[in-house]
C-alpha cells in the first residue's frame, strides 16, 4: 500500500498549490471525461441553443459511474443522451434508455440543502424530456426519414455533421446516444455559467457525497476509520481508460483466499471487502493524483506509463527527456577548432556541459530539501481491465538528482538536431547542429531497432533503460550491441536517421564503459576529437572518417550526390578492417586526382592527417583483421564531426 499512501500524501500537498482550474487535480467524487455536445439553457431551465464541442471536462461522479464499464450507473449532472434525454428511446435509440435512474439521482441532489442554482436549472430542463427534439431541431443531431436516430452519414456529397466526426465508430456505425452532454447555464449576474468549470458546484456534490454515508470500517492506508469504497476509479491514463489498479470482483470461482469471511456479496455490501480495505476519499485522492501526475509530467508509450514525481508537489526533473530538451535548448553547440593556440577541447567541452548540466541541477536542489520523498512508478496493462505496476521506487530528492545527473553525464555524446532559424517572411532555415546530449528512450528505440520496431519491443526496452536510469545500473550490452550494429550499415537509411542512430551508439558505448560492472575495463570517453588515442579501433574510425571526407568534397566538386565508398563498405569495414582499408584506399585514387587540381590545400592537410593517424597505429595492430568493436564509431564521429566544423577552403594552408 506504498503506493497509494504516497499519493494520498501528494494529492493533499497539491490541492492547495495555486494552479489555474483547468491544471488542478480532479477533485473528490468528479472523474474527467470528453464531453461532445455543450447545451446553454437558461436559469429558468429554457433552452437557448447548442454546439458541438470536443471538450475535457470535470464532471461529478458518483462511486459506481466513475469506474463504470457497462450497466446502468448515471453520472449525477453531466453525462449520454442515453441517460439525459428522456425522448431517447422515442427516436429509436440503439441502446437502453436510462432517463429514471439519471433524473432521480438528480431530483435527490435538487431536493437536498446542497442543491445549487445550476443543477436545478439542468433538472428543470431535462424533466421536460425535449433533449433529443431541441438538438434535432437545432441541427446537432440528426434523425432519417422514419423518426430513428442515424447509425452512418450515407449522404456523400455533403460532408458529415460535426457530431459524426467526433464520436467513436464500431464498424464503421456510431450511436449518437453516446455523445455526451455538458451543460452551460447562463444566469443574469453570473459569470460562471460553465457547469463542467463552476467551482461552487464541485464543492456542492462533495457535501452531498459526504452525507450520504455508507459503510465504514479500518482504511488500511490512513490507519482511520472511514466509508470504505469497493468500486476504485479508472481513467488513469486517459478518459477512455478501464483498467484498474485495484479491482475485487470475484466473488464466484476462487479457490482460496486467505483467512477471510467475505465469502458473499452481501457481506460485502455490509462490511466491505476484509482483504482491500480502503477509505472511499483514500481512494479517489490517490488515483486522481496519480491520473493529474500522468497528464503533467507522465512518459507514454502505448498503455505504458512512467510517471515521477515529489511528494510535496514540487518540480523534478524528468527521467525520460533528453538532455537538449530538459536544459531548454540552451548548451551550447561546442563547435571543435584544430587551432593550435585554443584550449584543449577535449577537456574543455566535457567540463562546459557538466557545469551547465549541474548549474541546471543545482535549481532544483535549491528547491527541494535533501530528504524530500521522490517516486518512481511505471504503470502497465495487460487486458483493457486489469492494470499492473511494473516498476517502483522511493528515493530521497538529493539521490534523484544524483542519479538523473550522472546517467545525463554519462550517456552525453553530440547528437543529431534540427533547428530552425527565422528568416523574415520567408519559412524559417533549418540549420542541423550536434550539440552534447543524452537521447530520450523513444530516440534509443528507434537507433536500436529500426523498422523493426513493435509496441512490445518499445515496452521492453523501456523497462530495461528505467533502472539504469534510476539505479545507475550499467546499461545491458546487447542494446549497446544492437545499436552498434545499426550505426555500422548506413546502407539502406536516410543519412538524418544513420546520423541519429550514430549519435546514439555512440553514447551508449561510451555509457556502457562509463559503467562497465568489471571496475579494470570502466573509461571515460571524452566527447571530442582524441588526437593522443592510440587505440587500434579508434584509429582505424579516424581513417574511415578522413576517407569519406575526401570522397565526399571531391563528388562536392563535380555536383555528384551519390553515398561514399566509406559509407557503403562500412559494415565490412568493422569486421575486416584491414582488408577492407585497402579496397578503400584504392577507390579512393580518382577523388585524390580530381581534388589535386581543384581543391590542393583541403587535399594536402587531409593526406598529412592520413599519415599521421597511420603511424600513431602501435606495432603490427594496422595489418590485423580483427573485428572492430563500437570504439572505431567514437573515433569515425568524433573525427567526422571536426573535420565539417574545419573552414575548408582551396586557400587552406598546412598546419
Amino acid at each position: 500500500m506504498s503506493w497509494i499512501s504516497k499519493l494520498y500524501e501528494t494529492y493533499e500537498k497539491a490541492a492547495v498549490l495555486d494552479l489555474p482550474i483547468n491544471e488542478q487535480i480532479t477533485p473528490v467524487s468528479h472523474t474527467p471525461q470528453n464531453a461532445h455536445i455543450n447545451i446553454v439553457i437558461d436559469a429558468e431551465g429554457n433552452f437557448r441553443r447548442a454546439e458541438v464541442s470536443k471538450t475535457q471536462i470535470i464532471l461529478p461522479a458518483t462511486e459506481s459511474s466513475a469506474g463504470r464499464s457497462s450497466g446502468e450507473a448515471p453520472h449525477p449532472l453531466a453525462d449520454k443522451l442515453q441517460y439525459v434525454a428522456k425522448d431517447y428511446a422515442d427516436y429509436g435509440g440503439r441502446k437502453n434508455p436510462y432517463f429514471d435512474s439519471y433524473i432521480n439521482q438528480l431530483e435527490k441532489w435538487c431536493n437536498s440543502e446542497f442543491s445549487h442554482p445550476h443543477v436545478t436549472a439542468v433538472y428543470c430542463y431535462v424533466k421536460k424530456g425535449t433533449v433529443i427534439r431541441d438538438l434535432i431541431e437545432y441541427s446537432i443531431v440528426y434523425i432519417s426519414e422514419d423518426n430513428t436516430l442515424l447509425t452512418k452519414w450515407e449522404d456523400g456529397d455533403i460532408d458529415p455533421p460535426a457530431l459524426f466526426k467526433s464520436l467513436p465508430k464500431e464498424k464503421g456505425e456510431l450511436d449518437q446516444g453516446n455523445a455526451m452532454i455538458c451543460w452551460t447555464v447562463e444566469a443574469k449576474g453570473d459569470p460562471a455559467s460553465k457547469t463542467w468549470q463552476n467551482k461552487s458546484i464541485r464543492d456542492h456534490w462533495v457535501s452531498y457525497t459526504n452525507s450520504l454515508g455508507g459503510i465504514t470500517g479500518l482504511c488500511y492506508v490512513s490507519g482511520l476509520q472511514k466509508v470504505l469504497t469497493t468500486n476504485h476509479p479508472a481513467k488513469l491514463r486517459h478518459t477512455g481508460d478501464k483498467a484498474k489498479l485495484i479491482s475485487a470482483n470475484d466473488m464466484d470461482g476462487f479457490t482460496f483466499r486467505g483467512r477471510f469471511t467475505d465469502s458473499s456479496k452481501q457481506a460485502v455490501k455490509k462490511t466491505g471487502y476484509q482483504s482491500v480495505s480502503v477509505g472511499m476519499d483514500v481512494s479517489q485522492k490517490a488515483h486522481n493524483t496519480l491520473q493529474w501526475l500522468i497528464d503533467r509530467q507522465g512518459f507514454r508509450n502505448g498503455e505504458q506509463v512512467i510517471v515521477s514525481w515529489a511528494v510535496s508537489g514540487k518540480e523534478i526533473p524528468q527521467l525520460t527527456q533528453d538532455t537538449w530538451s530538459m536544459l531548454g535548448k540552451v548548451l551550447p553547440e561546442n563547435t571543435n577548432s584544430e587551432s593550435q593556440n585554443e584550449i584543449d577541447q577535449t577537456i574543455d567541452v566535457g567540463e562546459s556541459f557538466a557545469h551547465s548540466l549541474n548549474k541546471f541541477m543545482a535549481g532544483y536542489r535549491a528547491k527541494l530539501a535533501p530528504d524530500e520523498s521522490i517516486v518512481i512508478m511505471g504503470l502497465d496493462s495487460a487486458s483493457p481491465g486489469r492494470m499492473g505496476i511494473t516498476y517502483y521506487r522511493e528515493t530521497f530528492a538529493h539521490e534523484f538528482i544524483d542519479v538523473v545527473s550522472s546517467w545525463h553525464k554519462d550517456m552525453a555524446w553530440r547528437q543529431r538536431y534540427k533547428m530552425q532559424i527565422p528568416d523574415g517572411r520567408k519559412k524559417p532555415k533549418i540549420k542541423i547542429i550536434w550539440p552534447i546530449s543524452t537521447p530520450s528512450p523513444n530516440i534509443i528505440w528507434e537507433a536500436v531497432y529500426g523498422k523493426s520496431l513493435t509496441d512490445s519491443l518499445k515496452k521492453n526496452l523501456t523497462e530495461r533503460i528505467l533502472p539504469c536510469i534510476v539505479e545507475g545500473r550499467p546499461i545491458p550490452f546487447d542494446i549497446v550491441s544492437s545499436s552498434i550494429k545499426r550505426a555500422s550499415n548506413p546502407n539502406g537509411m536516410d543519412n538524418w536517421e544513420w546520423e541519429q542512430c550514430l549519435g546514439v551508439a555512440c553514447s551508449l558505448f561510451k555509457g556502457y564503459y562509463k559503467r562497465h560492472p568489471d571496475p579494470i575495463k570502466q573509461r571515460n570517453y571524452f566527447m571530442t576529437l582524441e588526437k593522443n588515442n592510440t587505440s587500434r579501433d579508434y584509429l582505424y574510425g579516424r581513417l574511415l572518417a578522413v576517407a569519406e571526407r575526401i570522397e565526399y568534397i571531391a563528388l562536392q566538386v563535380a555536383d555528384e550526390k551519390r553515398s561514399t565508398t566509406a559509407e557503403r563498405m562500412m559494415q565490412r569495414f568493422a569486421d575486416r578492417p584491414y582488408s577492407s582499408w585497402r579496397n578503400i584506399e584504392l577507390a579512393l585514387q580518382p577523388y585524390v586526382q580530381r581534388l589535386k587540381n581543384s581543391r590542393t590545400g583541403f587535399l594536402v592537410n587531409r593526406q598529412k592527417e592520413l599519415d599521421n593517424i597511420m603511424n600513431s597505429f602501435p606495432h603490427d595492430e594496422f595489418t590485423s583483421d580483427e573485428p572492430l568493436s563500437g570504439e572505431f564509431l567514437l573515433g569515425f564521429h568524433c573525427q567526422r564531426l571536426a573535420l565539417q566544423q574545419k573552414t575548408e577552403t582551396t586557400t587552406e594552408q598546412d598546419e
